[in-house]
């Protein structure tokens, strides 16, 4: 017979169960094979979490027993640093650049060099000092080493330098106060991360025990500027506010004397009688030179005589000359 099924009867089946209305499965059964009692029963009530241990989230593992979690992994960064939002890891690219750095001492944590490069000098100099340095040796294709360094000029090396750690304006001036003869350099609008080196290097050379910078439109301890402190920013601590007039006023609270810098200043560097207080100098940029809201923050601005037709100097050897001024000031003063 080639006739339709009867209704309510499962097509090609003998005995076939009634399929349940609306299903799409053939030869579905009716009722609920017994599993209703179950339903009804339900769950029970929905556990404690400590006792919630078998579901684990999906895209990660369980944890292996005894391991420490997750966050306990993390290592701690130092008391008194941070890292601020929107710094990241830097590239030094080229091979004068990268030597140059690992002479230095940048800190680094890894060395790339691209298949096919030529073993000159630098790339050999290179190579032995990240060995010595205990800095990682890595090898990738001239196409990789483009992707990472965005198509810039590499010559085959590049050097990854991660982000610097910032001391914390409060842990700057602690270690101002412990000291002796407590100074501290404070940057407002240096942009110019070769300045902001080399006020480093000038900051440790005549006794500072820091030097702070602003978050947002300043200068950063880049590899560029690290270079430049020739070493110094190894051994001194820069730090980092969110705003300069007010971290000035707490420093002067604390018993900091604020002196900045200016040009049009009516005091001369030669009449600052301060020079032997706890002090914390204010270098602007060449350009602007300081804030109003820094300047007006400073118990008192002064400026660098110079011979005439000379109109201003950069942040670097300006903080030079002031920062070589305080220290003669105070050996004076010392007898």
């Amino acid at each position: 017979m080639t006739g339709k099924p009867r209704s309510g009867v499962a097509k090609g089946g003998q005995g076939g169960r009634a399929a349940k209305p609306g299903s799409h499965r053939k030869g579905a059964s009716t009722g609920s094979g017994g599993q209703g009692k179950r339903k009804l029963e339900g769950r029970g009530a929905t556990p404690p979490a400590e006792a919630r241990t078998k579901r684990v989230k999906r895209g990660t593992a369980a944890p292996a027993r005894g391991d420490a979690p997750r966050s306990a992994a993390r290592p701690e960064r130092p008391v008194g640093t941070r890292k601020d939002r929107g710094d990241a890891p830097e590239t030094v690219v080229g091979k004068n650049p990268v030597v140059e750095a690992l002479r230095a001492k940048v800190p680094a944590t890894a060395l790339y060099v691209a298949q096919g490069t030529t073993a000159d000098e630098r790339v050999s100099e290179a190579v032995a000092i990240a060995g010595k340095a205990g800095v990682a040796l890595l090898e990738m294709t001239r196409q990789q080493m483009d992707r990472m360094t965005g198509g810039a000029l590499h010559q085959g090396l590049a050097l990854q330098v991660p982000a610097y750690s910032y001391a914390t304006p409060e842990a700057l001036l602690a270690t101002a106060l412990a000291s002796e003869a407590p100074l501290l350099v404070a940057l407002d609008g240096v942009t110019d991360p070769r300045n902001l080196g080399a006020v480093v290097r000038s900051a440790a050379a005549f006794g500072a025990q820091g030097v702070l910078v602003p978050e947002r439109r300043a200068a950063g301890m880049t590899a560029s500027a690290w270079r430049t402190s020739a070493g110094a920013a190894a051994r001194l601590p820069v730090g980092r506010c969110t705003n300069l007039a007010r971290t000035l006023k707490e420093y002067r609270a604390a018993g900091l004397f604020a002196v900045g810098l200016a040009g049009g200043a009516g005091t001369t560097l030669d009449e600052l009688e301060l020079a032997t207080s706890p002090l914390v100098l204010v270098v602007g940029s060449e350009g602007d030179g300081l804030g109003r809201l820094v300047a007006e923050g400073c118990d008192l601005t002064v400026s660098i005589p110079m011979a005439g037709g000379t109109e201003s100097l950069n942040a670097g050897i300006a903080a030079a000359v002031a920062l070589a001024e305080v220290a003669r000031r105070r050996r004076v003063a010392a007898g």
